[in-house]
């Protein structure tokens, strides 16, 4: 799904930020004090980008698809889990499968690799320290190395993105268990319990603890700072996450079924099984919606019990669709007959936006888009003959071929004035010359340019002018051309514009931080 087409997308800010530090532990060795662009970078903790840098050293520190790679495999990860833990749930291996797919073709679940790399980590370790403490709720007896396994894991979730998976994954877990199976002989557990939450927090505090110590200057500013974002930055009303359910993409109007509990419970085989998914999934958006603080990205830990949820609902079909009356049907024609519509809908769309383009190859184009209309003919076969479980296989095969198959044409699409920075350096270098950042300089700009790049002013306007007579400035957002202090100094030349807009200009996806003007000042 994600093998052939993740390096075709460009990087975020989010990850911008993880591959510096990934790419300043590798060459300055600050694994454990970590930088961003120099800087202390101690908002996230450092595994993820651990992780990401040994890829890197591995596979190349330039490869995309390897710095993206262990956050793929975090998603392998994930659907494990899922699988294992609806396996101990449902006791159902064909359900089990169903559960893990609709979890891995997700769509935030597929969208926060690049979007906030970080969360796949925390949530994956997480969901899998949660298989093995369902267990040791389940067992009469204690198994001591789920003890290990569950404190460890936990730990490692801590130790990627501190104690959000804690509270957005684990707590509703537990809400939802006491609920369902009231944590029966828990009394028995106490020891195991206390062990896991202290191997945990042993595991997660350790890089946090160290920090406070070797830095704290830096630390206790950063964590004042993020601790006030809680209630101040990006604040929604409480109701902004209603409609989670769509986060799931092609899973959207299932997911909504799976959640009418009073239509499901009485269609369902296992009932206990199905409640404890679905307080799971409302006690995490309840959770959720609390915090004043709120991004789409931050309900990606809800998918993972919705896809549970979803999957009964799914399961129901596999079992019923052929009996089913129109009335109870409908629902189902029309979501998987709009599937089948993109499927044969994308090629064509695509035949006449690339009608104008050369610089592809249109062999390749023919055999991608034969593929996706052959799926999306055969979701409306499996319509037709009512098999469920070859209509959901057929969807799961067209997200697939979409991802796989579409993805990489975005780079036709590209902005036409596109320019990267990465040519900068060059040309910069061959002047003999330094590059400076005039205030904030997007961590994407930084990161193709492969090097540091110092600001000479700040938002406050304190100014950090350079010794050298001449320097190269790069600035986004706000210019130079008109700061008197600059003016006064220096004579200010413009040289070009480097646009890392893949989006259209004049259209809302176009980023002006993403817009770059370069300069040459020589002093006066």
């Amino acid at each position: 799904m994600l093998g052939f087409s993740i390096s075709s997308l460009d990087i975020t800010i989010m990850e911008a930020r993880n591959f510096i530090t990934a790419r300043e532990m590798i060459e300055e060795n600050n694994w454990i004090l970590t930088t961003l662009n120099g800087e202390p970078r101690y908002q996230k903790p450092p595994l993820p980008t651990w992780l990401t840098a040994f890829s890197a050293l591995l596979f190349g520190a330039k490869n995309l698809f390897a710095l993206r790679l262990p956050a793929v495999l975090m998603v392998i990860v994930t659907g494990i889990s899922s699988y294992l833990l609806s396996k101990k749930l449902t006791d159902n291996t064909s359900q089990s499968l169903i559960n893990a797919l609709i979890t891995v073709s997700s769509l935030y679940v597929v969208v926060i690799i690049i979007e906030a790399p970080w969360d796949i980590f925390t949530h994956g370790f997480m969901l899998f320290g949660i298989y093995a403490l369902f267990q040791i709720f389940e067992s009469k007896t204690v198994n001591w190395k789920l003890v290990i396994i569950a404190g460890t894991a936990i730990g490692l979730s801590i130790l990627s993105k501190g104690p959000i998976s804690f509270y957005a994954l684990l707590l509703p877990f537990l809400i939802s268990y006491g609920i369902t199976y009231h944590f029966k002989g828990i009394k028995k557990k106490i020891l195991p319990l206390f062990i896991i939450l202290i191997l945990s927090f042993s595991i997660g505090a350790s890089w946090y603890a160290y920090i406070r110590i070797a830095d704290s200057e830096a630390f206790v500013a950063i964590a004042n700072r993020e601790t006030a974002n809680w209630s101040s930055y990006n604040v929604k009303p409480i109701y902004y996450y209603w409609s989670f359910f769509t986060q799931s993409g092609l899973w959207t109007i299932p997911a909504f079924v799976s959640l009418l509990y009073p239509y499901l419970r009485t269609r369902v085989p296992n009932i206990k099984a199905y409640g404890f998914s679905f307080y799971w999934t409302i006690f995490a958006v309840i959770l959720l919606s609390v915090i004043p603080e709120k991004k789409s990205r931050y309900l990606m830990p809800v998918l993972i019990p919705l896809a549970i949820n979803t999957g009964f609902y799914i399961d129901y079909l596999i079992r019923n669709f052929k009996t089913l009356k129109l009335k109870e049907s409908f629902i189902v024609y029309f979501n998987f007959g709009l599937i089948g519509l993109i499927g044969i809908g994308v090629p064509i769309y695509g035949l006449i936006v690339l009608n104008e383009m050369n610089d592809f190859n249109w062999l390749i184009f023919s055999l991608d888009a034969i593929i996706l209309l052959c799926l999306g003919i055969l979701i409306f076969i499996s319509l037709y003959r009512r098999e469920m479980k070859r209509l959901f296989l057929s969807t799961i095969a067209l997200y697939i071929a979409l991802l796989a198959l579409g993805v990489p044409y975005l780079k036709v699409l590209k902005n036409p004035n596109y320019k990267n920075v990465s040519q900068l350096k060059q040309e910069v270098e061959s002047k003999a010359l330094k590059l400076y950042g005039y205030g904030h300089i997007a961590p994407e700009t930084i990161w193709y340019y492969d090097d540091k790049i110092s600001n000479i002013v700040y938002s406050d306007s304190t100014y950090n002018l350079p010794l050298d007579k001449e320097f190269a400035l790069i600035a986004s957002k706000v210019y130079p051309d008109t700061d008197s202090t600059l003016n006064k100094n220096y004579t200010l030349k413009y040289i070009s514009e480097y646009d890392m807009n893949s989006a259209q200009p004049d259209t809302r996806a176009h980023k002006s931080r993403l817009l770059n003007k370069y300069y040459i000042l020589t002093k006066k």
